[in-house]
């Protein structure tokens, strides 16, 4: 059984006439998402900016309230769970946001900032047993001691957000969303904190979900891979099965887009590059959403909308045209 199963998961948001040029309706930020996360596993979830992933993110541990669907955690309704039971699951699953320099409150101590969790979750500790914990932590992520006593403006960015993944983890969490937790750093940082990471989920069995825009850090640290266009998963898959045969347009539009550290390779390398502006997701499009940008559309593409179907073993695809086990398919699939 997966540890995080979540189904059909939507978050609309409403809109009043004088916002929408008096039509009403609503911004349809997710609609429809289900994806499975195995325990000990890091999940990637890329796409543009404005897809989806950050608002998925937070529905998924219920920091904003799903407008439909549900989340199964190890089996048990998220959903469906109130006061007490809520409660419960928040210290299993924590977050760590993109912006190190907003994430964490800037009037109060590295160590009531780490401690703070604990003072939610774990009333039955003491106070020396909640600071040996803050400083077990802090050593976790590469600080020292001494830091603890010290304010979040003294620190560098790279600092503040291995500060905010020791929030996350003080509390021992199972899940940690980390929602593009390296793109305001720098590149050298980005490397650091990308391989903490990779050493805190082997040490801790941690699972992950990683938000990104940038499928070159998504390749180097997660497996699977979800891709999400307008609110919706339109690919899944093994990474190497991603990045060797992508099947969805969007997602070849993606990979091309990231440079190959190889001059030669970079040059002759074909370019797929998208045409149009995403739509809105206020009126999305009828049939697949993708269809207006896509040069494999056929006219059932207009209006029929497509479900997620596994084409090779766990690679699932949501396109009319690449949907359907192919004769190619079936040739790789036994190969």
């Amino acid at each position: 059984m997966s540890m995080l199963s979540v189904r059909n998961l939507k978050k609309y948001f409403p809109i009043g006439r004088k916002f929408s040029l008096g039509r009403g309706g609503s911004v349809r930020a997710v609609d429809g998402v289900s994806l499975e996360v195995q325990r000990g596993q890091i999940m990637g979830l890329v796409g543009e900016s404005g897809c989806g992933k950050t608002t998925a993110g937070r529905a998924i541990l219920r920091l904003i309230e799903p407008t439909e669907g549900r989340v199964l955690f190890d089996g048990e309704d998220l959903t469906a769970a109130s006061g007490p039971d809520l409660k419960k699951f928040r210290r299993r699953m924590q977050i760590v946001f993109q912006d190190p320099y907003s994430s964490l409150d800037p009037r109060m101590s590295i160590l009531r900032i780490i401690k703070e969790p604990l003072d939610n979750f774990f009333s039955g500790l003491n106070s020396r047993q909640k600071r040996d914990r803050v400083v077990e932590t802090l050593s976790r992520v590469g600080l020292r001691p001494e830091h603890m006593n010290r304010f979040p403006h003294e620190f560098s960015g790279g600092q503040r957000q291995r500060i905010a993944l020791a929030r996350a983890l003080v509390s021992e969490p199972e899940l940690i969303v980390c929602d593009e937790p390296v793109s305001a750093l720098d590149v050298s940082i980005q490397a650091q904190v990308i391989n903490l990471l990779r050493k805190l989920q082997r040490e801790l069995a941690l699972s992950l979900i990683f938000i990104s825009h940038d499928l070159a850090v998504v390749k180097y640290i997660c497996d699977p891979i979800a891709v999400m266009y307008l609110g919706r998963i339109v690919e899944i898959s093994p990474k190497e099965s991603l990045y060797k045969k992508p099947l969805h347009p969007y997602t070849e539009a993606l990979l091309s887009a990231v440079p190959i550290p190889d001059p030669v390779l970079e040059k002759k390398r074909e370019a797929r590059l998208l045409t149009g502006d995403v739509p809105s997701p206020l009126n999305s499009p009828p049939g697949c959403a993708f269809h207006p940008r896509c040069s494999l559309k056929t006219d059932a593409c207009k209006e029929v909308r497509p479900e997620l179907a596994e084409v090779l073993p766990g690679h699932w695809v949501a396109c009319l045209v690449r949907g359907t086990k192919s004769k190619e398919s079936q040739e790789d699939a036994s190969a």
